[in-house]
């Protein structure tokens, strides 16, 4: 593979429209300097719950690692798959993202050195079919695809060896779903590059790889009289939010079981509130050629709070 158009050059930020604070417009660049990957900063306003305070985080964004971000992607990707992460070798995983270290980006706080917040990359589903990581994903997207009438295009696609973009795309809890639109914006430009490098990322499709869940009546409080009205049905919610504006761009999406459901306890997953959660597998497939506006429409709508 040829060499890859370095983003230090000449791309220190993602695009004006992406909802970024370019390094600070008040000119003060004494702070920019080469950090090996360093291309931007993103600063986001935190309210916190607890004395309503406002506080800036500045959100930095960095090219992939191998010698930093192994153990930090690992986990973001064990994240991403839930339960079923055991199904597959997540560090064979994890490595194969970092194998093309200037496609896709990590989000970082503390500086290079620290394990990443949050990661988006995309990759060629044809060109590593044979890698143990993706055989085995294919496999597995194919299958759970075909549990759902609405995903009948994945399997369609991946069997007749379409080169899709896989895109992995997770962050750590709580952390504010502003950061996902410099990421796709980012990818965006990345992908662009490679292609005019004669590089294998002139996709067919992207399929979006993520989880939604539905709030589920506890197990340990059915014998309150408040807790027996069952729900007519369960409402799907988004860990991340933008993926309900990429359905308005998608060729298919739809949800799917984890493999290894029965293994987590809904009640060992509440988080802020008495319900419990059961997390689903989610599947979101966009042609390529609709992929920039889908793209655009996140970043409209998730723009930073000034």
């Amino acid at each position: 593979m040829g060499k890859k158009r370095s983003r230090e050059e000449g791309k220190d930020a993602p695009p004006a429209d992406a909802g970024v604070d370019k390094m600070d417009e008040d000119g003060s660049d004494d702070e920019v300097h080469d950090t090996g990957g360093h291309h931007g900063r993103l600063l986001i306003c935190l309210l916190l719950q607890q004395d309503f305070d406002m506080v800036n985080v500045e959100f930095e964004w960095f090219n992939f690692d191998p010698e930093i971000d192994f153990h930090g992607i690992k986990s973001l990707l064990r994240q991403l798959f839930d339960v079923d992460a055991s199904l597959f070798n997540m560090s064979a995983l994890a490595d194969l993202v970092l194998s093309q270290p200037t496609i896709g980006s990590t989000i970082k706080v503390d500086g290079k050195q620290t394990d990443a917040y949050a990661m988006l990359t995309a990759l060629n589903t044809y060109v590593h079919r044979d890698t143990e990581p993706m055989k085995d994903i294919l496999k597995y997207l194919v299958e759970k695809a075909q549990t759902n009438a609405s995903l009948a295009a994945v399997p369609e696609l991946i069997n007749a060896g379409k080169h899709i973009g896989l895109v992995f795309s997770e962050r750590l809890i709580n952390i504010p779903p502003e950061i996902g639109p410099p990421l796709y914006s980012m990818l965006i430009d990345e992908v662009e590059a490679a292609v005019e490098d004669k590089e294998p990322y002139e996709f067919s499709h992207y399929l979006v790889l993520s989880k939604t869940y539905q709030e589920v009546e506890s197990t340990l409080d059915v014998e309150s009289p408040k807790k027996k009205k069952a729900k007519e049905e369960s409402s799907t919610f988004f860990f991340h939010p933008e993926d309900e504006v990429l359905h308005k761009h998608a060729l298919a999406y739809g949800s799917y079981s984890y493999t290894k459901e029965n293994d987590s306890v809904a009640d060992s997953k509440r988080a802020f509130q008495e319900a419990g959660i059961k997390p689903a597998g989610h599947m979101i497939l966009i042609e390529a050629s609709k992929f920039p506006g889908a793209v655009k429409a996140i970043t409209d709508y998730l723009q930073p709070q000034q």
